[in-house]
C-alpha cells in the first residue's frame, strides 16, 4: 500500500483542483548543486511572462498534495490555460518519514520531508519539520509565540553550511511575519529573501531567492512549507506561490502516520 503514502487526489471540502482563490491573509537556506541550478536558469520564465504585473487574477489551476505519512496537505499550481502555460514539476523529493529525511543543518535538527522543483521556471516547494530551537522560542506554550520567533526558528535550523545560527541568519532578511488561526490551528505566515551565498559582496537581486513560509506546530514539532522563486521574478511567480503557502493544511493523522518523535535513530 505504498501509494497510500503519496495521494494526488481531491480533498471533498478542503480544496478544489481547478481556479482557486485564498481567503486567508499570508506573507532553506542550504546550497547544494540543486539549488545553484536554480538560480542560474532564470530566462526562461522571464522570456514567457511580461516584465511587470502579476497573475494573481489569472485562471491558475491547482492540483492537491496529501501526504499521508506526515498528515499535511496543500495545493501546488500546475497550469495557466489563458497563458497556455505549463508548470514542470519534478518530485524532488517523495513525502518520507522524518527520522529517514535529509537533515538541512550539521544538527540534523530540520530535515525536508517532501521536495517538488520546477528547474525550468526556478521554483520550489517544500515541506521541512524540525524542534522549535530555544534560542528564539523559549515556552513550550505557543499561544505565546510571535511569527517573527517562529520564523527566526525555523531560519535559524536552515542551513547546509557549517556555520553558527548567527551567520545563517545573516543570509536571510524577513520581510513581513504574522499569524492567523484557521480551524483552531495556529499559522504562522512569514516573507522571507535569501543569498546566493554567505557573503555581502554582491547584491544584485537575481542573486537572491524570494520565499514565502506557513508553519504549524503539532507534537512538539513545527512543520513548514517554504515556496521560492528567485527575487527578480517575484512579480509574476509569487502571488502564485503564495496560493500554496495559504492553502498549507496539518491534516487528522491516519494509521499511516508517523509523528517525527517516533523510532528517532531511525534512518530508513
Amino acid at each position: 500500500m505504498s501509494m497510500m503514502h503519496h495521494k494526488n487526489c481531491e480533498l471533498d471540502d478542503m480544496f478544489q483542483p481547478c481556479s482557486t482563490s485564498t481567503s486567508e491573509p499570508t506573507s532553506q537556506n542550504g546550497f547544494c548543486r540543486r539549488d545553484f541550478l536554480l538560480f542560474g536558469l532564470s530566462s526562461s520564465i522571464l522570456s514567457l511572462f511580461p516584465s511587470s504585473g502579476s497573475f494573481a487574477e489569472e485562471d491558475l489551476k491547482m492540483v492537491p498534495l496529501v501526504d499521508e505519512i506526515n498528515a499535511y496537505s496543500y495545493l501546488y499550481p500546475v497550469e495557466l490555460p489563458s497563458k497556455k502555460f505549463l508548470f514542470k514539476w519534478v518530485e524532488s523529493r517523495k513525502p518520507e518519514r522524518y527520522s529517514s529525511a535529509a537533515p538541512l543543518s550539521p544538527d540534523a535538527r530540520l530535515r525536508i520531508v517532501s521536495e517538488r522543483v520546477d528547474f525550468i521556471d526556478n521554483l520550489i516547494i517544500s515541506v521541512s519539520i524540525g524542534p522549535p530551537n530555544s534560542g528564539f522560542i523559549k515556552s513550550k506554550d505557543k499561544s505565546t509565540w510571535t511569527a517573527k520567533d517562529v520564523a527566526d526558528s525555523v531560519l535559524s535550523d536552515k542551513s547546509a553550511l557549517r556555520v553558527t545560527s548567527s551567520q545563517r541568519m545573516s543570509e536571510s532578511s524577513v520581510l513581513d511575519a504574522h499569524s492567523t488561526e484557521i480551524d483552531g490551528e495556529t499559522y504562522w505566515y512569514y516573507e522571507y529573501l535569501v543569498r546566493k551565498s554567505p557573503t555581502k559582496t554582491a547584491q544584485e537581486s537575481n542573486l537572491y531567492r524570494h520565499y514565502v513560509a506557513s508553519t504549524a506546530e503539532r507534537d512538539g514539532y513545527l512543520y513548514s512549507l517554504n515556496a521560492s522563486t528567485l527575487n527578480k521574478q517575484w512579480n509574476q511567480m509569487g502571488p502564485l506561490l503564495q496560493k500554496t503557502v495559504d492553502s498549507f493544511r496539518l491534516l487528522p493523522p491516519t494509521e499511516d502516520y508517523v509523528p517525527p518523535f517516533k523510532d528517532p535513530w531511525r534512518f530508513w
